[in-house]
């Protein structure tokens, strides 16, 4: 992966209309948990990242980030300075030092919650990063049916192009894949052109067939993207749960010809975990999900860590972490 691939990084994916709920797919699920883990271990030491290669790496992870900021203190201006990071993601002195100033980089979204979409829709006003909110009774999802429907309206009224829902978490404890179905069709539906990228918190799911089920009902139900985490959550975003997902995003892929959009957040904190995901979703899926298009990753401060080592890359030491500071 070359820095010049990052030119050109959105590509035109025909967007996941959804298909009938189809029960015996949903039933035939079956995860073998000692296998998924011994092969989400070996990911990272099979494809390793060579130093030379690093940077474009990590640049390409840079771009996937959904820069975001959910915390009861927010404000108008912690929104404001987190959008200038994400029009600004890295120091100029460190990007033209690495000869890649041109390449107009950003991140792939900023996510706030609903009152902050106005705010941040005017700080990046003139970039084309899209905003994205969270939704329908974030992070529980426990708010009547009506009430989350309206929230989504609200949202893609306030101008959010991205919309970030939460599932009834008892749907999947109980295998009522119908009511799963419609709840998240009924998401879909409330997002009009919006993109629906659907949350499983699947650290609250108990098992990885779970998982597994509700990843294949919720791109049924027309997902844009299926996503791990809230990030609220005591298990946020592993491995071995985005091993499970990839490769129900796969088999999607191969039986209906739509691809879905994958997101891990919650806990991605280093550069080297953020290699991890890439690698996975190089070896799962292969290229076509190391874009923005497909594939995001929520976090607040991995871009952080992201520019401590792309200037490591230059100085061969690691700067104080309060001269890449977050809003």
């Amino acid at each position: 992966m070359s820095v010049q691939d990052l030119h050109g990084l959105l590509s035109n994916i025909q967007r996941n209309p959804g298909i009938p709920l189809d029960l015996d797919w949903v039933d035939s699920i079956h995860i073998n948990r000692s296998a998924v883990e011994r092969r989400a271990a070996t990911l990272p030491a099979r494809r390793s990242v060579k130093k030379t290669h690093q940077v474009a790496w990590l640049l390409r992870a840079l771009t996937c980030i959904d820069l975001t900021t959910l915390g009861g203190d927010d404000t108008p201006g912690n929104v404001k300075r987190l959008c200038a990071k994400a029009k600004q993601p890295v120091r100029t002195d460190i990007l033209e030092r690495l000869e890649v100033s041109s390449l107009n980089l950003r991140v792939g979204a900023v996510c706030v919650y609903h009152a902050m979409i106005p705010t941040a829709i005017e700080a990046l006003r003139g970039s084309d990063i899209p905003v994205a909110a969270v939704a329908a009774g974030f992070p529980h999802g426990l708010n009547p049916m009506p009430q989350r429907i309206e929230e989504i309206k609200a949202s893609v009224a306030a101008g959010a192009s991205e919309i970030d829902i939460v599932i009834t978490r008892a749907h999947v404890l109980n295998g009522e894949w119908r009511a799963l179905y419609d709840e998240i069709a009924a998401f879909r539906e409330a997002c009009g052109d919006a993109h629906l990228k659907t949350i499983l918190a699947t650290g609250e799911l108990g098992t990885l067939s779970n998982v597994g089920k509700a990843s294949a009902v919720a791109m049924m139900a027309g997902a844009d993207f299926i996503k791990t985490s809230t990030g609220k959550e005591a298990v946020n975003a592993t491995l071995p749960v985005g091993l499970v997902m990839a490769r129900q995003i796969r088999e999607y892929d191969e039986r209906t010809g739509y691809k879905v959009g994958y997101k891990p957040a919650g806990g991605i904190r280093t550069a080297k975990q953020s290699l991890d995901w890439l690698i996975l979703m190089k070896e799962e899926l292969g290229n076509n999900w190391l874009t923005p298009s497909l594939f995001r990753i929520g976090a607040s401060s991995l871009l952080s860590d992201i520019e401590r080592q792309l200037e490591h890359s230059l100085t061969g030491h690691y700067s104080a972490f309060h001269r890449h500071p977050m809003p």
